[in-house]
């Protein structure tokens, strides 16, 4: 709900401010059906899927694991459209049906840091980056919703020009336009700030952590890489984020493998295989320990808010 507020409201902001209608939109569903968010508010769409035309963006919003109820049909749609001039693009876990239905090979895309692991696990073969926003070629992604609103700000400079673009973010109190070149930022474990804030070698460490997630490095081998000693990599990342680096490791390891409970279908043998480990008995018993529950009862519990009726929730 809050990406798809994020996607409109600068447009219509826009729009007002103009004086005319530059930018018009439509809530498109694949049946038109109505859709609830992940919030529980719903949605009546404007259009089917089949119905769309004349358009000039297609962005899709939807839970990584929501499926179209006729996937072929659908897909099939999507590249229709993709193949008449619309330029496609997904925001936040709209990436993965993006992704499912062929139209992401050959561009990289943004993924949000809380899908990377799932995302990676099911296209391993795709191009992706931790920029806020990515605009490759026709095709457009964004992280998430205050990035889906630097997203249609980058559309708003392009038809209206820089001074309505600014007024359009201060109607909002939204921050400066970010631009492609800006990363997400990523919360650090039990510390108030995030991964960008950490002082150098800590953030040098963080960064070889999170690209060694499924064949893990030992602490002293990553204090080598950042030309450290081991003793100075533990006090420094203790200092930085109340945690020894081996235990940092490990909890971004676990986080990777939630991703994976939650937004893939994998058992929990190939999840620990994922995440660096042998077998599942460790991956359970850290899992336990850092959410509170087993992995099968988080994913039953999570399974819980995304099906009514014994069916999956429709993408939207």
């Amino acid at each position: 709900m809050s990406c798809l507020t994020s996607a409109i409201e600068p447009l219509r902001a826009a729009n007002e401010i103009a004086g005319a209608e530059v930018f018009a939109w439509k809530l498109i569903s694949e049946t038109g059906d109505r859709v609830k968010s992940s919030a529980l508010v719903s949605f009546d769409p404007d259009l089917t899927l089949d119905t769309a035309d004349d358009l000039d963006f297609l962005i899709l919003l939807s839970s990584p694991l929501a499926q179209f109820k006729n996937p072929k049909h659908a897909n099939g749609r999507l590249r229709h459209l993709a193949r008449h001039g619309v330029c496609m693009g997904g925001v936040s876990g709209g990436v993965f049906p993006l992704a499912r239905s062929g139209l992401l090979a050959g561009s990289t895309c943004s993924v949000h840091w809380c899908y990377e692991a799932a995302f990676e696990a099911e296209f391993p073969d795709l191009a992706t980056t931790d920029n806020v926003i990515l605009i490759d070629r026709d095709r457009f992604t964004a992280s998430g919703a205050a990035a889906a609103f630097d997203l249609m700000l980058h559309l708003v400079e392009a038809r209206l020009g820089g001074s309505i673009t600014t007024e359009v973010a201060c109607w909002f109190q939204h921050p400066l336009m970010r631009g492609e070149g800006v990363r997400q930022r990523i919360p650090t474990s039990k510390r108030e700030s995030t991964a960008d804030m950490l002082p150098s070698p800590v953030a040098e460490a963080v960064a070889i952590f999170a690209e060694h997630i499924t064949h893990p490095l030992d602490v002293a081998e990553v204090a080598d890489m950042v030309n450290v000693s081991t003793r100075q990599l533990e006090r420094s990342f203790k200092k930085a984020t109340d945690q020894s680096p081996s235990l940092y490791y490990r909890q971004l390891r676990v986080n990777a493998a939630r991703q994976l409970v939650l937004y893939s279908k994998d058992s929990m043998t190939e999840i620990a295989n994922a995440v660096g480990y042998a077998n599942a008995t460790p991956l359970i018993r850290y899992y336990k320990k850092a959410f509170g529950l087993s992995p099968q009862d988080d994913r039953k519990k999570i399974n819980l808010f995304r099906v009514q009726s014994n069916k999956p929730l429709p993408a939207v």
